[in-house]
């Protein structure tokens, strides 16, 4: 993330920034908006000073913190795909999306109330993650590995059901189970499991 002139941050600096929107997505999703900048501070190791001098509202640090997931997600994509098959890279990638899910649902009155001031964190979300995915279903599509008449945008919908039904404390394994029914529909061959 920039400075204010356009200038990258210290090393130490985005270090702490990091730490301070890790922290906030924990506390928020624990807490809403009754959490304290005091508590999301010392859980992200850093003083108070430099939450502030980072993110003067509590708007501010929401706002943050749920863009900073967003682009957390989207930008795993190269590394997932260098990493592993591209069906693999799909299956992981799916996982992470729960994880975001999962945060942003806990996240929901923080973030109403960020739009409650006039601003929309949602901004050019959806086009990044689906992008995201295109990306994905692309690489296994050139691969031969998935079906072709399934688009992202279809898998996004099934995604979001997913993570509406069964993101959440508690409801993790019910996610995987029904991720790995979806991306066995999408997948040519055998199922995973066979």
């Amino acid at each position: 993330m920039a400075a204010d002139a356009g200038r990258p941050l210290r090393a130490d600096a985005q270090r702490n920034r990091d730490k301070i929107l890790a922290a906030a997505v924990r506390v928020f999703t624990e807490q809403g908006l009754e959490a304290h900048f005091d508590r999301i501070a010392k859980e992200a190791g850093v003083g108070t000073g430099t939450l502030y001098r980072n993110f003067p509202t509590k708007e501010a640090l929401i706002e943050a913190a749920y863009r900073n997931e967003v682009a957390r997600l989207c930008d795993s994509v190269p590394t997932l795909l260098e990493s592993l098959p591209p069906y693999e890279a799909l299956r992981a990638w799916t996982r992470r999306f729960i994880d975001y899910a999962t945060a942003k649902m806990g996240m929901a009155d923080a973030m109403r109330a960020v739009l409650a001031a006039g601003t929309d964190p949602y901004t050019d979300s959806r086009r990044m993650i689906q992008d995201a995915l295109t990306s994905l279903m692309d690489a296994c599509t050139a691969a031969g590995v998935i079906r072709t008449d399934i688009s992202s945008s279809d898998m996004f919908a099934a995604l979001a059901g997913i993570a509406l039904t069964s993101a959440g404390p508690g409801r993790r394994d019910q996610a995987e189970r029904l991720l790995d029914l979806n991306l066995d529909g999408l997948r040519l061959g055998r199922p995973r499991g066979e």
